[in-house]
């Protein structure tokens, strides 16, 4: 049976994705440019390098003065992916170098201004060699006086909004980080988005998509499903706006303020049995030295198995001295002189404290009085997010192949759930056919016993898991299931052995069948011993009570059980 099971699910592992794999194959997907118009569209079609420009600048750094770490030689190209190949034809921007400084820039075709209008952020982003530690953020350009020139874009370079995953270690989230203006001052403050989603660390293609709205709402989605959703003025860190007051930084706590709330009683006195000096422990009198003590023993003795080198010599290498083990005798810690063990002392108290009482002269906790925030603004329409002139990415990642396709950038969000339809929906069909496969090898590979491979695997993912738990176990669900499992046998099993055993319903008649029959015996035995003029001992009885016939049982049960039968059949006339 259990080989059969084991059949049944291989060939249903194998089955389903080579079915499904069929279906795509019947349907392959050529790429087609879209007809969706945007203020900004890029699919990376043959002209993608008359766009797009890398950055000949480098980072701005005040503690690193080596030229080549700062420089941005990081290299891209456009190009198919290579793992969960898609639709045919369909190309992306790709970072080629792993453990780089990247910067790549496209301009818009015209500024593109938001004011009173809904933005849409939308782009794929296809981790095919995953991620580690790096971004596969985006940037929207702030418009400034002098023309943008992507040459000398860099990381101080102003931006409007910084959006998409970035991940190293246990750090995880999708950024989204606005540039908002203080209006008295001038001066720009970024507003980072408290409690983040986690970005989707997979080789698949994941769609993620920021939606601003004009009442200050916003949505990030993730393969078109909300991840995280909120206001700009109450979501983000600093707030946008700031206090109306704020504390006196001239108010000064008087010298007489009193905000201790407890203090000890004045008038409180120590009792006159009260002994400080006496020990917390003190020796336990009533204890007494085991029979089997050995005052004389040494822990520690010559091992009588050692044997001085032929080639010691005494002069040159000191007096030899026999290596030193744990006295056999003292296994159980017997030897050397006994001590009485301690014990805690019933008569000690510590030293003695006046108890506490409310202090009377209590003012309860300063605080400096509140005035008027001479900084105070109020911008009640953070949405109106300055021009923006380009779009940018300025990276750093240990791993490279990462891939953007894609972009979206507009004000229509059913224009850019279209594209999503056009585009991300029919790559993610594909992907999770090769992904299914895939997974089904592994299956395969475990329910046939392939150890060697599947213990190579299960050893990264705890390697994996130990840096970053959550994001692991969502990425391979298979062998988290598998760990938990390991993790958890020994307590279930150590449950099931320990926990008392339930009775079953047959179990408790059959008990209380004993308890009846020995019930009647005893009667039986009481019955012969009183009519009977001699003692009768144990013995006798188990002789008297031996003395009845397998026979004579047998027919005592048959006539029981036809009584029984008798009685059923009365009770059916009647």
């Amino acid at each position: 049976m259990k080989q059969f099971k084991k059949i049944f699910y291989i060939l249903s592992a194998l089955l389903l994705p080579v079915l499904g794999e069929e279906e795509a194959k019947s349907e392959v997907v050529t790429f087609k440019p879209t007809d969706i118009k945007a203020p900004f569209i890029e699919q990376f079609t043959s002209s993608w390098d008359s766009r797009w420009e890398v950055s000949h600048s480098k980072k701005i750094s005040d503690t690193e003065n080596d030229e080549n770490l700062l420089q941005y030689n990081g290299k891209w190209a456009v190009e198919e992916p290579t793992v969960y190949k898609n639709i045919i034809g369909d190309k992306g921007l790709v970072v080629k170098s792993a453990a780089a400084h990247h910067a790549i820039s496209s301009k818009f075709p015209t500024v593109i201004d938001n004011k009173g209008k809904t933005l849409v952020v939308q782009y794929e982003v296809k981790l095919q060699n995953e991620l580690e530690c790096g971004g596969a953020y985006l940037k929207l350009i702030k418009k400034q006086d002098e023309e943008y020139d992507p040459k000398k874009y860099n990381d101080k370079t102003p931006y409007v909004i910084m959006f998409g995953p970035d991940k190293c270690g246990s750090t995880n989230k999708v950024h989204f980080i606005f540039r908002h203006k203080n209006p008295l001052t001038g001066e720009y403050e970024e507003k980072h988005l408290e409690s983040p989603p986690q970005a989707k660390i997979e080789k698949t293609t994941v769609l993620y998509t920021l939606i601003v709205r004009p009442d200050n709402s916003f949505e990030i989605k993730i393969n078109n499903k909300t991840a995280k959703a909120g206001n700009l003025l109450e979501d983000f860190r600093p707030a946008v706006n700031p206090p109306k007051e704020i504390d006196d930084p001239e108010d000064k706590k008087p010298a007489d303020w009193v905000d201790v709330a407890k203090i000890p009683d004045p008038e409180a006195t120590k009792p006159e049995d009260w002994d400080e000096d006496a020990p917390e422990l003190i020796p336990d009198e009533d204890a007494v030295k085991p029979d089997d003590w050995l005052d004389d023993e040494p822990e520690m003795i010559d091992d009588p198995e050692a044997e001085k080198p032929e080639d010691w010599d005494d002069e040159e290498d000191g007096e030899w001295v026999p290596v030193q083990i744990p006295n056999p005798k003292c296994e159980s810690g017997n030897c050397g002189e006994w001590k009485r063990p301690m014990k805690k002392n019933p008569e000690f108290k510590g030293k003695w404290k006046a108890p506490l009482i409310d202090n009377p002269d209590y003012k309860g906790p300063w605080s400096p009085r509140k005035i008027p925030n001479p900084n105070y603004y109020e911008d009640n329409d953070p949405h109106n997010f300055e021009p923006m002139v380009a779009i940018g990415f300025e990276l750093w990642t240990m791993q490279n192949q990462i891939m953007f396709d894609n972009i979206y950038i507009g004000h229509s969000e059913a224009d850019a759930e279209e594209f999503a339809n056009q585009t991300w929906a029919i790559k993610n069909k594909i992907e999770m056919v090769e992904y299914e496969k895939n997974d089904a090898k592994e299956k395969e590979e475990m329910l046939k016993g392939n150890d060697e491979g599947f213990k190579e695997k299960l050893a990264l993912f705890i390697d994996e898991f130990k840096k970053d738990p959550i994001t692991t176990f969502k990425k391979n669900p298979l062998y988290g299931s598998i760990a938990c499992i390991v993790v958890a046998l020994p307590f279930l099993s150590l449950l099931l052995i320990i926990r008392p055993k339930r009775k079953s319903f047959d179990g408790m008649n059959n008990e209380k069948k004993v308890e009846d029959e020995d019930a009647q015996e005893k009667k039986v035995e009481a019955g012969e011993t009183n009519n009977v003029e001699e003692n009768v001992t144990s013995e006798n009885l188990k002789q008297r009570t031996a003395g009845k016939t397998e026979d004579e049982d047998e027919e005592e049960k048959k006539e029981e059980k036809e009584d029984k039968e008798e009685e059923k059949e009365e009770k059916k006339d009647e």
